[in-house]
């Protein structure tokens, strides 16, 4: 039997030695292979849910270059992916962030790189449930042809309760392992591909055909970054809602613990998986443009009454009938990745825990369904409070969270991108493949986003920044960005006080690869 840490290869290759200090955690090994690796990472994504969420707000900030907006975006997270292929390759550990920075660049970077990544989740996992509820109830009043059904989204008493409900279902699927996951996740994302496509096909059909009277041409200069109105600002606000846009891939990577095929398969899949999304953005990108055009009032994407483009061109594009496939598939996206969105949560606390950076209790394995059972718990119960909260604080909970997660990814992407710079270092002179994808490649991926979380830092010191919500004169944005980034780095202190030796590095240790070539 193959053990931890062990390498597929070939002979006549070079390999890593083993990482004596990665520990077992018990997950379930070879539940998942390459295909179901990707559908989950696209699962995570949500193309579907996180268009109707965040093309209105792109627009809003960009105009009709929101195409330009998602192809930028696309090659910091392309570059970025290079870099958490190679670390996965090297050190194949469920941490994955935290466990890479820690070895990079020590104990503190990497604790608050796994703190960056668990509120990023959670932050999104919030959203995911927000929005999975409002289509529940689309969904429902479009089927019963009932408005009042519909604006039962509107009572918080009743919307918060169900987003409770879809938070506690996705909680319990998580929690059954990955091969009820992956079951579930290829209907799901089947499903909303299928709806999506469609949607796309007949968008711009109704377009081209000219009968639909907020329509506009196509034009290569929605490709073009350089002509945005409002220069860098309005750049790097698109960019910030971008980066949410693409979220979600790296959770192929923190279940390399369980993947089979090797450790190369976590790596490519997502890989893949950033290819096929900016495909399919790219592609409702322009099909929306052309159909709705970039107007204020009515069908136009800058609308500022309409939070949710798909709840308002759905019928309009598909007709009556069809309509209700789309709310199906935005719910069905929602759900889907709420579930999936546990994975790099639980496994990130689960590898912090074994590693002594947070509680022992964290630990815990379920005996049957080798999963993070009270990590997942946790995230669930740390998820509905969040989302419970921001609903009465803040009077667009959705929109908010959507800024303050571009700012807390670019975070934790940034530090990733870096360490693989830092931990190959040794490797970067031994050959040009080796200098580009493990020096070059990840250092620019950084260094986009890392402009861009400075940018937006500065950018939602201004209370008005987001939809303008304020709690005692600061913006909400603020607030749950910085907010919780503080709020990390004070835990941090107080963990260091009850775990020393995980933060005077005895437990995890910073080093270096060793790549030694095979025996012929």
């Amino acid at each position: 039997m193959r053990q931890r840490g062990e390498r597929h290869h070939r002979v006549g290759e070079s390999h890593y030695l083993p990482e004596s200090d990665l520990k077992d955690k018990g997950l379930n090994r070879n539940s998942i292979g390459l295909l179901g690796s990707v559908v989950v990472a696209i699962s995570t994504v949500a193309p579907v849910y996180t268009l109707t969420g965040a093309l209105g707000p792109t627009v809003n900030k960009v105009g009709t270059h929101a195409p330009a907006i998602f192809l930028v975006g696309f090659v910091p997270m392309l570059l970025v992916a290079f870099a958490y292929r190679e670390l996965s390759k090297a050190v194949p550990d469920a941490g994955t962030s935290f466990t890479w920075t820690v070895k990079a660049f020590g104990p503190r970077v990497g604790w608050m790189c796994g703190w960056g990544l668990v509120m990023a989740t959670v932050i999104v996992l919030s959203n995911l449930a927000g929005i999975g509820t409002s289509f529940f109830y689309l969904a429902l009043g479009e089927a019963f042809n009932s408005d009042w059904v519909k604006d039962l989204d509107d009572n918080k008493l009743v919307h918060v309760p169900t987003c409770l409900v879809f938070i506690a279902i996705a909680t319990a699927i998580s929690y059954r392992g990955m091969t009820v996951t992956k079951r579930v996740q290829y209907v799901l994302v089947a499903l909303q591909l299928t709806v999506l496509a469609l949607f796309i096909v007949m968008a711009i059909g109704k377009a081209t055909a000219g009968d639909v009277p907020t329509s506009i041409s196509f034009s290569w200069d929605w490709f073009n970054p350089f002509g945005i109105d409002g220069g860098f600002t309005a750049l790097t606000a698109g960019l910030s809602l971008s980066i949410f846009m693409y979220w979600g891939w790296d959770t192929a990577l923190s279940i390399n613990e369980e993947t089979a095929g090797g450790p190369k398969v976590p790596g490519r899949a997502a890989i893949i998986s950033v290819l096929f999304i900016v495909v399919a953005y790219l592609m409702t990108g322009v099909a929306t443009l052309m159909y709705a055009g970039v107007g204020t009032t009515g069908l136009g994407l800058n609308n500022d009454e309409d939070d949710n483009i798909f709840a308002k061109l759905a019928d309009p594009v598909m007709g009556s009938g069809l309509g209700i496939l789309m709310f199906v598939a935005v719910l069905a996206s929602s759900v889907a990745s709420l579930q999936t969105t546990f994975i790099p949560v639980a496994r990130t606390l689960l590898s912090m825990s074994a590693y002594e950076a947070v509680p022992k209790v964290f630990s815990r394995v379920h005996p049957t369904f080798k999963t993070p059972g009270f990590a997942t718990i946790s995230a669930g119960v740390a998820t509905g409070a969040f989302y419970t909260i921001m609903t009465i604080l803040s009077e667009n909970v959705l929109t908010d969270t959507i800024y303050a997660l571009g700012l807390m990814i670019c975070f934790y992407y940034s530090l990733t991108a870096f360490s693989c710079v830092w931990y190959f270092r040794k490797d970067l002179s031994r050959s040009f493949d080796d200098l580009m994808v493990k020096g070059v490649m990840p250092a620019l991926g950084g260094l986009m986003l890392g402009a861009i979380f400075i940018k937006t830092l500065v950018d939602v010191a201004d209370p008005n920044y987001g939809d303008g919500n304020r709690v005692a004169g600061v913006g909400s944005v603020f607030i749950i960005g910085v907010g919780l980034l503080v709020l990390g780095a004070v835990l941090m202190e107080v963990r260091r006080v009850v775990s020393p030796a995980f933060f005077r590095g005895e437990i995890l240790k910073r080093d270096t690869p060793v790549l030694v070539p095979d025996e012929d």
